[in-house]
């Protein structure tokens, strides 16, 4: 898990890089993880990417995601 949420969390700041956007634009975040049992290890990465105040988060269990990813991220720049 921490390493697929490193991974996500370098792929969208290189998409908000490319826009003139940085993590401190990012109000609202939905995380979908197969299996919340790697919420903590997930939680623990991304602490080390958001500083306080943290954008608003939602974080829901899903059956699946495609490719067989355990965590899908996405998140809405103000």
């Amino acid at each position: 898990m921490a390493a697929q949420t490193e991974q996500v969390l370098q792929n969208l700041e290189v998409l908000l890089s490319a826009a003139g956007k940085s993590l401190a634009d990012v109000v609202k975040v939905n995380v979908y993880l197969t299996d919340m049992k790697g919420f903590a290890e997930m939680n623990e990465v991304y602490a080390r990417h958001f500083v306080a105040p943290y954008p608003a988060r939602t974080t829901v269990a899903v059956a699946a995601l495609p490719l067989g990813a355990a965590l899908e991220i996405e998140m809405i720049v103000g």
